[in-house]
């Protein structure tokens, strides 16, 4: 890329202060690291791709912010610190208005949450942006996605939906802009806020967990498969925002929006029934709200109903490859 060096000095070098475990960032081959004694890395990787995840003509910041936001709530679904990310970014050509805004809005989120960028790359090609983040956890203490019981509850943070409402609003203009909350939906689509907190004061009290990244009806899946359960889900007590209720005009179709809206960030989570009460307790004060959504049963058996009726919703979550 012409100017790469340029580019790289100007809006990635020395923008943060240097975090005690970072013994050499940007600017070698390789970033040294130092990890605490006692605690393990968990490391995951995302791809954001023009055209796909985000309009090439989307506001910069709200894509940086999505990028890294997505990327700190895998860290968040694990139960782990956020300490170090790693950033390779394709554009077809230098592009200055748009580095700028892009990152300022990526510094600020990655201060915020104390994660420090160590190395990246940048190259010529179509819009593209791939995350590495690294966080700290002690190993025989992450939350996993195999350790779900048949009795135990299931739980999700924040309202759900949103995102493929903003979304909707994104792809269709002329529909969505007539909505009420068409322009606060769109920006929930790009701003989630990962549940680091929440994930910190799960360890020790839930059995699994996983970030909503694929749709809820997709996601608690993936925690069913590995640990070999099923599920009752309440479709009732699913949480949804006012907003949503108004932008569709039914409660029930948002309900179906809170099942398979992709990109919501927030976390699904299952509790023993002896720690319900240490929950209530400990994410008092993680600023996210948290919902029981319904229970874990035994393998085979999937169900969602409302306050005991049986639905037949024929759902599916969000697929990268349609």
């Amino acid at each position: 890329m012409a100017g790469e060096f340029n580019l790289i000095e100007k809006y990635f070098v020395g923008r943060q202060q240097q975090r005690r475990d970072v013994l050499l960032a940007a600017g070698d081959d390789c970033a040294l690291v130092q990890v605490p004694q006692g605690l393990s890395v968990a490391i995951s990787t995302d791809t954001l791709v023009s055209g796909t995840h985000f309009l090439p003509e989307a506001n910069p910041a709200w894509v940086a912010h999505k990028a890294l936001a997505s990327n700190i709530s895998d860290l968040a679904a694990m139960g782990a610190t956020p300490a170090w990310v790693s950033f390779a970014l394709t554009m077809p050509k230098p592009d200055e208005a748009w580095l700028a805004p892009f990152c300022d809005a990526f510094f600020e989120l990655a201060d915020y949450f104390g994660i420090q960028l160590i190395g990246g790359d940048t190259t010529k090609g179509p819009l593209s942006l791939t995350l590495t983040v690294q966080g700290l956890v002690a190993p025989d203490n992450a939350l996993r996605r195999d350790g779900a019981k048949a009795g135990d509850w299931v739980y999700v943070t924040g309202d759900l939906g949103d995102s493929k409402a903003g979304l909707e609003v994104i792809l269709n203009r002329d529909e969505g802009e007539g909505k009420p909350f068409a322009r606060e939906l769109e920006q929930r689509h790009y701003l989630s806020t990962p549940r680091v907190l929440v994930g910190q004061a799960l360890l020790g009290l839930a059995s699994s967990a996983i970030d909503i990244s694929d749709g809820l009806i997709s996601d608690v899946q993936h925690i069913l498969q590995r640990s070999k359960v099923g599920a009752s889900i309440d479709a009732s007590k699913l949480p949804v925002s006012n907003e949503l209720v108004q932008f569709l005009g039914d409660p029930q179709k948002a309900q179906q929006y809170a099942l398979t809206s992709g990109e919501e960030y927030e976390l699904c989570f299952t509790v023993p029934e002896q720690n319900q009460g240490a929950i209530e307790s400990a994410l008092a004060h993680c600023g996210a709200k948290f919902t029981c959504i319904g229970q874990i049963r035994p393998e085979g058996i999937f169900e969602i109903h409302s306050q005991g009726e049986a639905l037949n919703w024929s759902l599916s979550g969000y697929d990268h490859f349609q």
